[in-house]
Formats: structure tokens, sequence, C-alpha cells
């Protein structure tokens, strides 16, 4: 199976804020090969920067506005100070009301595909669970492929595809090359309750990685909220990742 193992930092937000060389330092001691990064709580982006290169710890991807309009050059030029290639972002629940708000959006995320080339640069989606609810009679994400250029990537978080009822695995077939970071999380996939460490909720991850092509770069675990101590579950998680599967 293609691919390694990342965390993004969102997960260790509040951990970070308090200590963030101290955190770091246990996010590379439990395994992970490389970071996603989603702003700098508690030090400034160049600090960061130095401590991910001390740690050997390399940006695989960074969550950062759509770039276009005003954002494109700072979104740009943020992940090329990362060093990384790969923008990655998202709209929320009203840009995909209606077909003509998930027209309007496809068109956003087109452009910002297109600006990212420009720049040697790929941009992927990252969505939530109201992009794999149902909108007249299909889910969501079928109505955006039908105007979204190819050159758009996907980083499915196969958490809220599940929670949004649709089936991780076939999404991911589905998409195909165009899926190239995945985002793993666990827990009840019920809105509104906490996550848990990978391995320990509903999620069937045999599944998962078994649809998983040869496109897809990353693995990478976030926990948006956990009942559990948060660095003890990020720890948990890449250990049953590294034990379960060939990351």
């Amino acid at each position: 199976m293609p691919g390694k193992l990342a965390l993004q930092l969102y997960s260790l937000r509040a951990e970070l804020e308090r200590d963030y060389r101290g955190i770091m330092e246990k996010v590379a001691a439990a395994g992970y090969d490389a970071v996603e990064a989603a702003g700098y709580p508690g030090t400034t982006r160049e600090e960061a920067i130095a401590i991910y290169r001390e740690l050997g710890l390399p940006v695989c991807s960074a969550h950062s506005s759509i770039p276009v309009g005003d954002d494109e050059q700072r979104a740009v030029e943020e992940v090329q100070a990362l060093g990384t290639t790969h923008i990655v972002s998202g709209r929320g629940p009203d840009d995909f009301a209606d077909a003509d708000a998930i027209k309007k959006t496809c068109e956003l995320f087109n452009q910002g595909a297109a600006n990212a080339a420009k720049h040697g640069l790929t941009f992927g989606i990252h969505n939530h669970w109201w992009e794999y609810e149902p909108l007249d009679g299909k889910p969501v994400y079928q109505h955006m492929l039908a105007h979204l250029d190819p050159a758009v990537l996907f980083q499915v978080d196969t958490y809220w595809v599940q929670t949004g009822g649709c089936d991780p695995a076939q999404v991911i077939r589905e998409l195909g090359d165009r899926v190239h970071l995945l985002h793993i999380k666990d827990g009840p996939c019920v809105k509104g309750e906490p996550m848990t460490a990978v391995g320990e909720g509903v999620m069937d991850f045999d599944a998962v990685m078994g649809a998983v092509g040869d496109a897809c770069e990353w693995y990478i675990v976030e926990l948006d909220s956990c009942a559990t101590d948060m660095v003890e579950a990020v720890e948990k998680s890449a250990t049953y990742l590294k034990d379960h599967y060939d990351v």
C-alpha cells in the first residue's frame, strides 16, 4: 500500500498553544513521518518550520485559503515556505445547499486548481459531512463531479464521508487517482460526538485501506475532538496504523 503517515496538527491545537516544541517532539516520537499544517498556535510560521526541520518532519500539505483573488499569493507563499506542493481547502454547508450553490462553489475550486497549477502546485478539496449527504436523490459530491475540473484533487476525510451517509471505500474507489491525500479519524460517526483514537471507533479501516489507489501519497490522522487525552489518542492512532497497515 503506498503512502506514509502524517498528522494534521489541528488535532493538537490546544496542546501546541501551551508547548509547541514539546508537543512536536511527542509527534515525532510517536512515529509520524510528516505533518499537515493548519496554523501555528502559540508560535510563528518561521519558528514552527525550524522545529519541523529539526525533528525531521516534512510538511506533506497545508490547509489554507482557496488560491483565488487576494488569497492566491498568500496561499501560494504559505505552501512554498512550508516546502510542500499541496494546497487543501474547503467550503461550508451553505456553499453546497442547492444545485446553483454547488455549481458556483465548484467554479471556485476549478479556479483555485488552475491558479495553483501556475505555480507548480496542486489544489485539493477537504470534505466534511455535508458534501456526502443526499440532495435531489444523490449525494452532494456526485453533483460536484459534474462541474469539477479533473485537476481538482480530493483529500477524502473518511470519517466525515461515513458520517454524511456514504461508504468511504466506495467513494475512494469512485474518485480513483484524484484521491492524493486521505484523512483518517475514528469514533462513533455521529455529528457532535467526540472522536476516538484510530482503531477504537466504528470505522472499517480494512475496507478503507483496501480501496486506496497508487495516487494516494499520505495517510493523515486528524482528530477534531476527543473525550480522552488528545496527545495519547494521537500516539495510539499512529501505533494502530503502523501495526495494522503498511504506512
